[in-house]
């Protein structure tokens, strides 16, 4: 028989998201380790079919839930995958219900499960016949496609718009890219898309950023070979610009992998600036010499643990220091929907308490009237302000400075107790929180 296509990477999308549900592995990873057995043509369908699953896994398990009468035993879980995948076909894609009932019913016969093609095949009408997915979500969890725990986090921080946020998270991100200030701005490049029939707009506030109306594959961006262009979200774009809008000298990246922001600070500081790029995970550090040496920018690329400084730092003091701290990630959800399942209510305590401890260990490296940029990309609270709120509390030392490098970007962003949050739900930006440290000077 010859092998169906449209059944691989069915087959293949169920594995995904299996992996990730029940064996805790990341998306990127798990897509990166399996897209190969899938044709080039079908590998955007793949992606299409593993984002779409884990954006709306709880009401896709509630629906089969109401569709199978007893648990699938454990070494068939897979089948459970196999359902979610079909089930977001006929309920979220253009595919006839026909198509995606007999691909999918052969995708468990390719999962080496032909006995449980019946129940797929089952399932999948009865769901059509009937109409439910047209049903009421009988919970939180189904309805907002989130954990319980983290609706709950979210409505206390962000009672006014957490209905906003959780449906912004539950939504397919815009593409965003940000111009190399050193070689044209941001209307040149608008102009150099248009030149090849994509279009583009921009954003007050964010002057290196560009909005794709389409995503498009990054082979297709006039310049990005050559360092013209990166995708960056434009949110993450503020992080450079507010650190060096009144500095220069020498800046130390924290956590830089996988190096967006450590490019665009070169790209913005040029020779007037020299970087040290810091990471604990060696093998994301690549990343970040692949992005330098595209955008033909250099600087001192360290695998260590930021937080443990006595092993890496020279001793020389920073000007400045951008501190983008490990997060829950809350922020970037909808990049990243298996956040919301590989997150636990627990890790936040945990995160907090490093966050505290990488504050503690920079602090003593930055030159006095230097600035400390606290960036994370959660909207969390317990994670943001709570965290600077202490900080400042125990450093006299320390100041924050208000500012916003520009007078635009003050309506993206929300005013918190200390420092300021932008919402995912704000423009098509991700989730991200901003305080900017000044360590006062000598008297």
């Amino acid at each position: 028989m010859t092998k169906s296509m449209g059944a691989t990477v069915r087959a293949v999308s169920a594995e995904i998201v299996d992996a990730v549900v029940s064996d805790g592995q990341s998306l990127d990873a798990a897509i990166a380790q399996n897209e190969q057995r899938v044709a080039a043509g079908d590998r955007s369908l793949l992606r299409m079919l593993c984002y779409g699953c884990l954006r709306h896994h709880w009401q896709l398990q509630s629906w089969i839930d109401q569709l199978i009468s007893k648990p699938l035993r454990k070494r068939d879980r897979i089948i459970n995958a196999l359902l979610a995948v079909g089930l977001y076909q006929v309920a979220e894609m253009r595919i006839p219900d026909h198509a995606v009932v007999s691909e999918t019913v052969e995708a468990a016969r390719e999962l080496r499960r032909p006995k449980l093609a019946g129940l797929v095949n089952a399932c999948l009408r009865r769901f059509v016949r009937e109409d439910l997915g047209a049903a009421k979500m009988k919970d939180d969890q189904s309805e907002w496609n989130h954990p319980a725990w983290l609706i709950d986090r979210i409505r206390d921080d962000w009672p006014d718009d957490w209905q906003d946020i959780l449906r912004a998270n539950n939504e397919r991100a815009p593409m965003w890219l940000r111009t190399n200030s050193s070689r044209g701005n941001v209307d040149q490049y608008i102009e150099r898309l248009r030149a090849v029939q994509i279009e583009a707009d921009r954003l007050d506030g964010v002057e290196d950023a560009v909005r794709l109306k389409i995503p498009q594959a990054v082979e297709s961006l006039p310049g990005f070979e050559v360092g013209d262009v990166s995708v960056q979200d434009a949110a993450a774009q503020i992080a450079a610009r507010w650190l060096l809008w009144d500095l220069r000298g020498h800046v130390l990246d924290a956590c830089a992998a996988p190096g967006g922001k450590s490019g665009h600070l070169l790209e913005i500081g040029g020779d007037q600036l020299t970087l040290v790029a810091v990471d604990s995970d060696e093998s994301r550090l690549s990343g970040v010499s692949d992005n330098l040496r595209r955008i033909g920018r250099d600087a001192t690329i360290i695998a260590a643990d930021a937080s443990k400084p006595e092993s890496w730092w020279d001793g020389v003091v920073f000007d400045g220091i951008l501190l983008d701290a490990p997060c829950s990630a809350s922020g970037v959800i909808r990049r990243h929907p298996d956040i919301k399942i590989l997150r636990r209510a627990s890790d936040l305590k945990s995160l907090a308490s490093l966050q505290r401890v990488l504050l503690e260990k920079l602090w003593p490296l930055l030159a006095p009237g230097g600035t400390l940029l606290y960036v994370t990309c959660s909207v969390i609270a317990a994670e943001n302000d709570e965290v600077i709120s202490q900080f400042l509390k125990d450093h006299r030392d320390a100041i924050e400075n208000d500012m916003l490098p520009n007078n635009n970007i003050r309506d993206l962003m929300r005013r918190k107790a200390c420092g300021f949050q932008i919402l995912p739900s704000s423009v098509g930006l991700d989730g991200f929180y901003y305080a900017a440290l000044q360590k006062e000077k000598d008297s």
